[in-house]
């Protein structure tokens, strides 16, 4: 039986205007064999929850380095869970401190990822995700 390709949309809520980090990721993510949407700078959650609907991802990872990811985060996952993508974990990017970490699990928050993160890690992560939610069925 063939391994379904992961689908990863990677976004950059808010008005952050800093998106290296957030290609960098879709080029790795994309040389690790998933299919990844990158839908550019300046996305409101309407819109990345739109996306992730339509693109029919697996997971949605978010590009912040502005530091309004506790503004942005919850209002992202509200609009996914309208549109029934309340099963779809959420990956954060950026600068998030220790502190906010807990917090953001209550909204799906799965991995968060800091500058200099190993790309290789990620990947690894996004499996290990996808491996959990195969659960033991075959």
């Amino acid at each position: 039986m063939a391994e379904q390709t992961i689908r990863v949309l990677i976004a950059k809520p808010g008005l952050d205007g800093h998106d290296r980090g957030a290609k960098v990721i879709a080029r790795a993510l994309r040389d690790a064999g998933m299919e990844v949407v990158y839908t550019g700078l300046r996305q409101t959650p309407e819109m990345i929850a739109e996306a992730a609907l339509q693109e029919d991802v697996d997971v949605v990872g978010l590009s912040i380095l502005s530091g309004a990811h506790m503004a942005l985060v919850p209002r992202i996952r509200e609009v996914m869970n309208n549109q029934g993508l309340d099963d779809i974990p959420l990956l954060i990017g950026g600068i998030i401190p220790d502190d906010d970490r807990g917090e953001l699990e209550k909204y799906g928050v799965r991995g968060v990822f800091g500058p200099g993160a190993n790309t290789e890690d990620i990947v690894r992560f996004i499996h290990g995700l996808m491996d959990a939610n195969e659960g033991t069925a075959e």
